[in-house]
């Protein structure tokens, strides 16, 4: 331990630019990891948040909600169903909105028929819809005029939604998000376009009945007809259309960060190794035992590599604290940890190379000049 802290004492500037670039490297990391889950969120979380266990789309629809449509008498064979203990409908539609300031955007808008089947499955504050023209919005669009108490309008015709509940990770498409009864969804349809029939619900939301699984509910459901698609909430997030290509795209790049990090904390101390050869061999040849030379070797990796995480998981703290754009981030907890495991134990690998080099050290060496060469 002395030996590896004082050669660390000596030499601050080569050390200290180590650390901090593992620091760097683990910032980055980290932060492409809120990244991701926040993206992913931002454009599923609507469907991985709500309360309905099944959902049942057209294969048409190829899992989107708003491409999907389900026809009376694909309903009525689910409703039919035996293993379906409850079934709603759920309605998707995105709408230029105007909000109490003025503002126009674009919203996307959810109704549901029950609050156990399709809406927010927690709300961070407020309430569920209790009477007509009411919504719960999503929490990170609160900035945009989506606060409890404020009127979100229909445009064009003007039909009128009040927030009166917010939700965390409830957005969908990546945009503002409002959860409303069905026939306010109705509503608002009609109010855009006055001629138009009553839309054809998008997806239906069920639940098991007593003693079924939601695997033997999917599995019922999608027995049914070649035209229905049965997913579970979670199933139903990982397999909208984007989500495995985003996911593929950052492990990819997680892949190569994970490889960086050994990469160069062993190289750094192959070269270290190589540079001190002759004071090695002759510690070596004046009875240092080879185990202290690599145990200093390893300390060294772990204090480096430790303290490069921590200048890391500094930086990255505050950053995962607030929002990129419309994309929410946070403090992710399980890649915090996941990533100080697999960085140690990559890090202390590669440095076994430069052990190696020191276990193969000649004692003879020093009294021939070998250890220099």
């Amino acid at each position: 331990m002395f030996l590896a802290l004082k050669e660390m004492a000596r030499a601050k500037t080569r050390f200290g630019l180590l650390i901090a670039a593992i620091g760097m490297l683990v910032f980055l990391i980290l932060f492409q990891q809120s990244l991701q889950n926040g993206l992913l969120t931002s454009f599923v979380g609507a469907i991985r948040n709500q309360s309905a266990p099944v959902l049942v789309y057209s294969v048409d629809g190829q899992r989107v909600i708003q491409g999907s449509v389900i026809t009376p008498d694909l309903e009525q064979q689910v409703r039919a169903d035996p293993d379906v203990g409850q079934a709603g409908r759920i309605g998707q539609g995105t709408f230029t909105t105007e909000v109490s300031s003025g503002e126009r955007f674009d919203a996307t808008v959810l109704g549901y028929e029950s609050v156990d089947l399709g809406a927010p499955e927690t709300l961070t504050s407020g309430r569920y819809p209790e009477a007509p023209g009411e919504a719960v919005g999503s929490e990170a669009d609160a900035d945009s005029g989506f606060g409890i108490g404020d009127m979100v309008t229909i445009q064009p015709g003007g039909y009128a939604l009040t927030i009166v509940g917010l939700a965390q990770d409830v957005q969908l498409n990546a945009g503002p998000t409002l959860f409303t009864v069905y026939d306010d969804y109705v509503a608002a349809v009609r109010s855009v376009n006055p001629d138009a029939l009553d839309p054809l619900p998008n997806v239906l939301a069920v639940a098991p009945a007593a003693g079924v699984t939601d695997a033997e509910l999917v599995a019922s459901v999608n027995a049914i007809s070649a035209d229905l698609d049965a997913l579970t909430r979670a199933d139903a997030a990982d397999n909208t259309p984007g989500v495995s290509q985003v996911r593929q795209s950052f492990n990819v790049i997680f892949l190569l960060y994970g490889l960086v990090i050994p990469c160069v904390t062993g190289l750094f101390f192959l070269i270290i190794t190589f540079q001190k050869s002759g004071s090695l061999t002759l510690l070596h040849a004046i009875g240092a035992p080879a185990g202290r030379l690599v145990s200093s070797l390893l300390i060294q990796a772990v204090l480096i590599i430790s303290a490069g995480y921590l200048i890391g998981l500094a930086i990255y703290t505050p950053i995962s604290q607030r929002r990129l754009g419309g994309i929410p981030l946070r403090f992710e907890t399980n890649a915090v940890i996941f990533w100080a495991i697999m960085l140690m134990v990559l890090g202390i690998g590669s440095s076994l190379l430069s052990a190696r080099r020191v276990l193969a050290i000649d004692p003879i060496e020093a009294t021939t000049g070998g250890g220099n060469q």
